[in-house]
């Protein structure tokens, strides 16, 4: 049994159909002057619920533009407020970056103080081994700025190394640190003779060795300051290299051996002092 089709009307049809019979009601009152009832309730029938539609569709509309409006002002407002956290951020960050330096160039100042009688070049680190270590560094002033080889290295409170190598705009620093460096040096307390040693497996723990300390026993205590010997053919005179941390006597019962902390931290390194005047042209 074959299904009957439904009857059904497009809907641009029925809307078409609706406005042609509001347009022949507005004729119809316009012609006959009647505007009755049947007319008024005939266009309540039909135009109000349009109204109603359009009007709906308009407060919709509004809503979705002010929340759209509200949300870009919002947008705006932020991205303006970050862009002022960022500028504060970076204000903050190079304000201490600032007084970080300021604090180092003080300290510089007051080193170069200390050693009022030798010539000083001031440089920056601008390179250095692997590691957690400054043990060889590169700066950035060289033979163009009166560098050479075997001039001394100070920052902090003391001795830093040596100049290795030297180019036009750059030298190559090693510390006292450093596996080979070897340091004639002397007990300021006692006037003892000894050699301080660098070891980069002791600085883990701070510190790096003393030996060959002639003493007396108990003479030396700890705190007591090391400072670079008159007797040494790099290094000049009386510049601190670091305090005594334990000694004890050595198996030959003649000499002592321990460790010292240096009177630099190796770990922050960022400016140096180069001392221009050279206890020797030997090269160490």
């Amino acid at each position: 049994m074959k299904k009957r089709n439904k009857f059904s009307v497009p809907s641009k049809y029925l809307f078409a159909g609706m406005a042609l019979g509001c347009v022949l009601l507005m004729g119809i009152s316009f012609v006959t002057g009647f505007s009755g009832g049947f007319v008024n309730t005939a266009a309540g029938y039909l135009f109000v619920p349009i109204q109603r539609g359009l009007n709906s569709a308009g407060s919709w509309l509004r809503d979705k533009t002010d929340n759209f409006e509200a949300l870009q002002e919002a947008q705006e407002l932020n991205e303006k407020l970050q862009a002022q956290i960022d500028e504060l951020i970076m204000e903050n960050s190079q304000l201490q970056q600032d007084r970080y330096e300021l604090a180092e160039l003080r300290t510089l100042y007051a080193l170069d103080e200390n050693y009022s009688d030798y010539d000083k070049v001031a440089a920056r680190i601008i390179g250095k081994d692997a590691g957690n270590w400054f043990s060889s560094f590169l700066i950035d002033k060289g033979a163009d700025d009166g560098i050479a080889e075997g001039m001394n290295v100070i920052a902090g409170s003391g001795l830093v190394g040596i100049v290795t190598k030297v180019g036009g705009s750059w030298a190559q620093v090693r510390s006292i640190i450093d596996d080979a460096t070897n340091v004639s040096a002397t007990v300021l307390s006692t006037s003892d003779p000894c050699f301080v040693n660098g070891d980069l497996q002791l600085m883990n723990e701070g510190v790096i060795r003393i030996t060959q300390l002639k003493t007396e026993e108990g003479a030396i205590n700890k705190g007591d300051k090391v400072l670079t010997s008159h007797i040494s053919d790099k290094y000049q005179e009386g510049i601190l290299i670091g305090y005594v941390d334990e000694i004890s006597l050595d198996s030959n019962n003649l000499t002592y051996s321990g460790t010292l902390t240096p009177a630099v931290d190796f770990e922050y390194l960022h400016t140096v002092l180069v001392i221009t005047d050279l206890k020797q042209t030997a090269e160490e």
